[in-house]
């Protein structure tokens, strides 16, 4: 897994707000650029994303975009780290997948893997 690829995924209570707030310290958008009334969008600055998502979940939530998060989850499995979720896909040999732990102060960590 390579550490430089994550994101804090923050639940906003107004996206509008916390877009301006986060352009005005130097982010920019780069991903989920449409309508705003999407109530998403990721912004990058250097080597840190930070994800704004309105109404999609309760708590920040620290993301790790794995290239092949199958055999992270097999590891995890394998010493008995307990999911909060996982996608059906997971088991899939490609694909995308994603899967959900907690660290034991309760903080949220989803691996999201985007491509094959």
């Amino acid at each position: 897994m390579n550490p430089n690829n994550h994101s804090l995924s923050l639940a906003v209570k107004d996206i509008r707000t916390s877009l301006t707030f986060y352009e005005n310290i130097g982010f920019e958008p780069v991903e989920g650029t449409g309508p705003i009334e999407d109530n998403w969008i990721i912004m990058s600055k250097g080597h840190s994303k930070i994800g704004l998502f309105q109404d999609m979940f309760e708590e920040n939530i620290i993301t790790f975009n794995p290239e092949d998060a199958r055999s992270i989850y097999r590891d995890l499995k394998s010493k008995d780290v307990t999911f909060l979720m996982e996608s059906e896909s997971i088991q899939d040999k490609n694909g995308p997948c994603h899967f959900c732990i907690v660290d034991p102060d309760g903080n949220q960590i989803l691996f999201d893997q985007h491509n094959d």
